[in-house]
């Protein structure tokens, strides 16, 4: 067991940010955490993320098409890449995916919507769960999470949604994921919701490089700082934090289950 025993379900160790050092912080993250989950976000960073994995035991992949990254699909053959990489050992989940409404740039929604629930019918073909992006798409995403999906397990990480979407999540058995946007002085509502998760539908991410916790608050986020998440989810939930890491270490392996 690592020195904290925390799992860090949502980190991108494949990104530019980490080109300099990757190797000597992941060999130090082997001390601290239990694991860490790295999803794609298209075909470059998946397969970035399935190397990680086969270096590092402590590191999973999860492979997949950001909605902010859809452009770079050409055809349905995506599809097929994602699925020759699902029956790797080390390839937990499809993701990240999702929709994301926020940048203008990205695609239109209902091409978002389409890639969205291809990959999530890719997911229930090979019983794997998702990891899914929602950024100011809460509407849609709920109501297909509601009416269209049946049969598959999903996380929503770093949740941002109301208390009453997540009730509705929650009742259907999701995870919702927690990073450092729960430690802002201003994420009240976040926090609303860390304190009302069930203990066995709780996740602690750092979603690194980006939305580094307090005291760190605008510079590089990293997986060691799982601690200070879930140290400040113990404050709020009143609990311990060994406690919450033990629950959260387990819940990883309960959605996750290719991690043993």
């Amino acid at each position: 067991m690592s020195r904290t025993g925390l799992f860090d379900s949502h980190a991108h160790m494949d990104s530019d940010y980490f080109t300099d050092d990757r190797d000597a912080l992941l060999t130090q993250m082997q001390e601290e955490l239990d694991g860490i989950i790295n999803p794609g976000c298209d075909e470059i960073t998946s397969g970035f993320a399935v190397s990680l994995a086969e270096k590092y035991d402590f590191m999973y992949a999860a492979v997949g098409w950001h909605p902010e990254d859809l452009e770079g699909i050409l055809d349905n053959s995506y599809l097929d890449e994602l699925a020759a990489w699902a029956v790797h050992p080390k390839v937990v989940a499809i993701g990240e995916i999702g929709l994301d409404y926020y940048w203008k740039g990205n695609e239109p929604k209902d091409v978002q919507k389409r890639r969205l629930l291809e990959q999530l019918d890719l997911a229930k073909q090979f019983d794997l769960p998702v990891i899914i992006h929602d950024r100011d798409a809460h509407g849609d995403i709920l109501e297909i999470f509601q009416k269209e999906v049946t049969g598959v397990r999903a996380v929503f990480h770093c949740y941002s949604g109301s208390l009453e979407m997540a009730k509705e999540l929650l009742k259907r058995g999701f995870y919702l994921g927690f990073g450092g946007t729960s430690t802002y002085k201003n994420a009240a509502k976040v926090r609303e919701v860390l304190q009302y998760v069930p203990d066995d539908l709780l996740l602690f991410e750092t979603d690194s490089p980006y939305l580094t916790p307090v005291p760190y608050r605008g510079k590089r986020n990293q997986p060691g700082y799982t601690e200070l998440v879930a140290r400040n989810a113990a404050e709020v939930r009143g609990t311990t934090f060994e406690a919450l890491a033990a629950q959260t270490t387990k819940n990883v392996k309960t959605l996750f289950n290719k991690i043993k």
